[in-house]
């Protein structure tokens, strides 16, 4: 695609978190028009009138109807909704589709569509010439970001990892847990050992090391904040610490987002942006691996846009060169 030509995009779901977020960079991307953002219950609304701090940017309002003079389309559902969607309203071949649920991260079709899955770090040429993209998790980006450099040399073990998140990773729909007054001061565990992010890990995983039939042994936590992710994985490995860094550095060498750091990392330099940052360490016989990120925009909408460059042809980091909030 030539990069002066306009991608028109529309947006199913679009009053969600990721909706919202997907609205927020689109508006700021140099070669994207937002053709409609779709929402049945806000039909005829504003986009500020649910996302209020689109205010002054667009009068861009909701739509009850589905346009199919797109380019792209992106799936802004829950998951489970979004293969329905999809037997719902066939679309015209060259609709492109990045659907951010999780409903076809495992191979999954829809009709004749079948979907890459979307973390460039990994499948990057993969992308570039698909149809359809499955986006993938945010527990998952952070925690493949991780591993991958150890899966490809061959080096996983079994795992334990840790990861804390940001109360907006449990969708807008208000829950006991997400709740102000019982998230603040609190910290809980969920889905201990059994989340749903873990098969995509391991799909992701055993294509670089085949042999890999270990445990991932996940702990997920609510944390006390509205948004990022932190996770912190460790193993068995023979590398020295010197040779790990290395390793990681080479790795990301040519992937824009991905950061290998040689000092303590830490949230704040993540949230607001599509960056990964990765931090090292060596303890005994044990690497430990950092890995943060925002789970919003790398783990779900700054992703999603980042597979829309590569569908397209347009520079990798298009749109995504965002500040972070430091403090």
């Amino acid at each position: 695609m030539n990069n002066q030509q306009t991608i028109r995009a529309g947006i199913i779901g679009g009053a969600g978190y990721t909706g919202g977020e997907t609205i927020r960079l689109l508006l700021n991307h140099p070669s994207v028009t937002i053709s409609f953002v779709h929402s049945r219950s806000n039909a005829g609304k504003p986009l500020y009138a649910v996302h209020a701090d689109l205010l002054g940017e667009t009068e861009q309002v909701f739509s009850d109807a589905i346009h199919h003079e797109v380019d792209v389309l992106f799936l802004c559902l829950g998951h489970g909704e979004s293969k329905k969607w999809m037997e719902a309203n066939p679309l015209p071949a060259h609709i492109k589709v990045i659907d951010l649920s999780q409903d076809f991260r495992l191979g999954e079709t829809a009709g004749d569509r079948e979907f890459v899955y979307g973390l460039p770090e990994c499948n990057r040429e993969a992308i570039r010439t698909a149809q359809n993209i499955a986006n993938p998790g945010c527990f998952a980006t952070a925690i493949q970001l991780g591993l991958l450099p150890l899966a490809k040399a061959g080096k996983l073990k079994e795992v334990h990892t840790t990861g804390i998140t940001g109360s907006t990773g449990a969708g807008q729909s208000l829950q006991s847990t997400s709740h102000f007054t019982w998230r603040a001061n609190n910290v809980s565990t969920y889905k201990v050992l059994t989340h749903q992010h873990l098969k995509e890990i391991r799909r992701t995983l055993s294509t670089l090391q085949s042999s890999f039939a270990e445990d991932i042994n996940f702990v997920p936590v609510r944390g006390d904040y509205p948004r990022g992710i932190w996770i912190t994985s460790y193993l068995d490995c023979d590398l020295t610490l010197d040779e790990a860094v290395l390793l990681y550095k080479d790795y990301y060498a040519t992937h824009p987002f991905t950061t290998v750091s040689d000092k303590q990392i830490d949230l704040k330099q993540v949230v607001n942006t599509n960056k990964v940052l990765i931090q090292l360490e060596k303890v005994g016989n044990k690497l430990v691996i950092h890995s943060i990120e925002d789970n919003l925009i790398k783990g779900a909408s700054g992703q999603a846009v980042q597979n829309m460059n590569l569908l397209f042809g347009l520079e990798e980091t298009a749109g995504l060169k965002l500040k972070s909030i430091v403090f």
